[in-house]
């Protein structure tokens, strides 16, 4: 047990740090190579945030653990409206004048309900997952176009500020780009090997575990980049980190995660978990889309979100003790 419990707080720790590498090395190549900076933000950043939850998702599913792909995703998503957005509300409250972010909340939430809706069956299929990474395909068309044709929007110039910050030499980028990589996929095979091990340990189902220690852990890098930018006053792009990250968890994870072995679903993730991942969105839709004005997550409703996330952990433990 404890080289299993060794092997994930190791798997997590190299898993943000690789993390945070390759995404500084992806966003600097794609400076060099002409890429508008909103467009790294929207897209590269966005793919490379949300990196973590690929590789273990893809990696669990090629071992037939089903609940820990899924639960990383899902709970991933969870994390980063509750926890995250709700931690960074309390520090700053965001407030959104992005044009494109307010467009991103509808797709966002129609995205979930359409994803949760495919496994409502109790199955994901192969056409589901390809179907799942379709429309993750359009998305990303949308999304650069989006990022090549509003370079005068409210994300713009935070993205810019961020990359500026973050710039590296050509050479030096290309590097954490490969070593970024390739400790990607080392530390998610030691933390998928400790997570699955610990469960069997204990008795516990993968689900459980990738909906609390895996999920958090691979939702490190958004918690940093969010509560940076907000203190910064970058409110869109901390908003815009999470809407990226949960949009590619549903669509590209959950999609390559299916293609590689179709799974069957808990009846436990479609009574407890989807519920609560679609309130968390069409909350965010609510407080997030500003409906007579800019839209405006303020402290209080920050604490929600916080106190959501506790009482949902809260409860996934008295499941298992």
């Amino acid at each position: 047990m404890l080289i299993a419990t060794l092997a994930i707080v190791a798997g997590l720790t190299l898993l943000v740090w690789s993390a945070d590498r390759f995404v500084e090395g992806a966003a600097s190549v794609s400076a060099y190579a002409g890429l508008p900076p909103l467009l790294i933000g929207m897209v590269v950043v966005g793919f490379g945030t949300s990196a973590p939850e690929m590789v273990v998702s893809a990696l669990a599913a090629t071992q037939g653990n089903p609940g820990l792909a899924l639960g990383n995703a899902y709970g991933s998503n969870i994390t980063n409206i509750a926890l995250i957005l709700g931690l960074t509300a309390l520090i700053t409250p965001i407030a959104m004048h992005s044009r494109i972010m307010r467009r991103e909340l509808p797709i966002l939430t129609l995205v979930t309900l359409g994803a949760s809706w495919l496994l409502f069956d109790g199955n994901l299929s192969r056409m589901d997952a390809l179907g799942l990474l379709l429309v993750f395909a359009l998305v990303l068309g949308w999304s650069i176009w989006s990022g090549m044709t509003n370079t005068d929007d409210a994300l713009a110039p935070q993205v810019d500020a961020e990359l500026s910050a973050h710039h590296l030499p050509v050479r030096k980028a290309a590097i954490w780009l490969v070593i970024g990589l390739i400790l990607l996929i080392a530390s998610s095979r030691l933390l998928v090997w400790g997570a699955t091990d610990l469960a069997m340990r204990f008795g516990v189902s993968d689900l459980i575990i990738g909906l609390t220690i895996v999920a958090i852990g691979t939702s490190l890098p958004e918690l940093a980049s969010s509560v940076i930018a907000a203190r910064k006053g970058e409110n869109d792009l901390a908003l815009g980190n999470i809407l990226g990250s949960n949009l590619f968890n549903t669509l590209a994870v959950v999609g390559i995660a299916g293609s590689i072995a179709p799974m069957d679903v808990a009846d436990e993730l479609l009574t407890r978990d989807l519920p609560v991942m679609i309130g968390l969105t069409m909350a965010l839709f609510v407080m997030g889309y500003g409906f007579r004005g800019p839209g405006r997550i303020n402290r209080f409703e920050g604490l929600i979100l916080m106190l959501t996330f506790a009482g949902y952990t809260g409860y996934l433990l008295t499941t298992v003790l």
